[in-house]
């Protein structure tokens, strides 16, 4: 599907939710997170990788392991419902190599700018591994199974890489920080597989 029909239709499914939650929330179960997340997996407002302006976070200092060119599995766990999508990325060296939030669409409201949607890039662009991931507009019922998928890595090695997971929301006020996106990061080390030829195009490991 071509970059503007998939945006098409993620405004569209989006652009049908009734106005509920005035926030969302999430936990990263798998790899794990580079913070401590407490039950609804805060601090998670401020980009690129989670806290918010009072609250940086306490280091896990968990590096997971993985292999480049093979899947890693991801799974997180919507603690607060609010119709969106995800995002994942990865990040070489440092944080500031990941991309800016989903560049989004808005509406006027009585609270100021509501999110309607965003751009879902189709196909992901380096550093983006996977876009319009889990796209959801249906409030739960009841409990809600993790959402779970198995993300392409690029076949690289870094001692120490950022996987970072964003979760666009609709019918979303800004935040401060964080904008309508909450953020959560993973550290880890990918050892290319010799048998595969490495990808080309993202940057050197310093």
């Amino acid at each position: 599907m071509k970059h503007s029909a998939r945006f098409l239709l993620a405004f569209a499914v989006l652009m049908a939710v009734v106005p509920a939650a005035a926030y969302g929330h999430f936990k990263l179960l798998e790899p794990v997170s580079w913070i401590v997340e407490n039950e609804r997996g805060d601090p998670q407002k401020a980009g690129p990788c989670g806290g918010t302006n009072t609250d940086w976070g306490k280091p896990t200092n968990v590096i997971g392991k993985a292999v480049g060119g093979q899947k890693l599995h991801l799974e997180l766990q919507e603690t607060v419902y609010h119709p969106g999508h995800y995002r994942v990325a990865l990040a070489i060296n440092s944080p500031t190599e990941l991309p800016l939030d989903p560049q989004t669409t808005t509406r006027d409201s009585d609270r100021g700018p509501m999110s309607v949607s965003a751009v879902i890039q189709e196909p992901p662009q380096i550093p983006v591994l996977a876009d319009g991931l889990f796209v959801h507009s249906t409030r739960p019922t009841g409990q809600v199974a993790p959402f779970e998928a198995d993300v392409q890595l690029p076949n690289i090695s870094c001692k120490k890489c950022t996987l970072q997971v964003v979760q666009f929301m609709a019918e979303h006020a800004v935040n401060n920080p964080g904008g309508f996106t909450y953020h959560h990061c993973a550290e880890l080390q990918i050892a290319a597989d010799p048998a595969k030829p490495l990808d080309k195009g993202w940057p050197a490991e310093r």
